[in-house]
């Protein structure tokens, strides 16, 4: 089985966000979803001297991911009836002839990826825009990038950069193996990282 996934450059993402806006317009998908989010996040202080004069330690740095297409994925566990499963390209996708909206896969997820869409009566999420891999293209979120801070294809193919996403907001890559790949920027913090806050958390929410 082939396993695809994405690659997300932190050093060339300026936080424009026109990667979810390309993702939201592609899908359909009203304001309030989008199945690729791009996270602010920022940390430090300012010190003033004795002296008057101001020093600090801020930064700012971007995280922008979508379904990590898991390779041990905590929706498709949870899932009763097999609608959330992984195809034969790794991809994690929805059946929505089976998808029965009982939201376990939603509750489950550590990234939040799969959403409920009660007016569907059924689970959506992020599938790797499946049907353009299969046509050869890439996933609209990717070919929208202009700063081609991000990447996506078969894992062995991929640029890897500094392994498996471990980086705040986001969870320990060990709880699902996720595959998405990062090549971090100086200001990074790492998963679980207390030193920094979710800037736009109204916005990713």
């Amino acid at each position: 089985m082939t396993q695809y996934g994405f690659y997300f450059d932190a050093t060339r993402c300026t936080g424009c966000k026109t990667c979810e806006a390309a993702c939201r317009d592609y899908h359909d998908l009203p304001l309030d979803l989008t199945y690729r989010h791009v996270y602010e996040l920022e940390g430090g202080t300012w010190i003033q001297a004795a002296d008057g004069t101001w020093t600090t330690d801020s930064y700012t740095f971007y995280t922008s991911f979508a379904c990590s297409h898991c390779d041990d994925p905590a929706c498709t566990q949870v899932c009763p009836t097999g609608a959330m499963h992984k195809g034969d390209d790794g991809l994690v996708s929805v059946d929505t002839h089976r998808c029965i909206g009982c939201g376990y896969c939603e509750l489950a997820c550590p990234y939040g990826n799969p959403h409920v869409d009660r007016d569907k009566g059924h689970s959506v999420k992020c599938d790797g825009c499946a049907s353009r891999v299969a046509a050869g293209e890439q996933p609209v979120c990717v070919e929208a990038c202009s700063m081609r801070a991000l990447e996506f294809g078969p894992v062995e193919k991929l640029n890897q950069g500094d392994g498996r996403a471990a980086v705040a907001p986001l969870p320990d890559p060990s709880v699902t193996t996720p595959n998405f790949y990062i090549k971090n920027c100086a200001a990074a913090q790492p998963s679980g990282s207390t030193s920094c806050v979710v800037a736009n958390e109204a916005e990713v929410k």
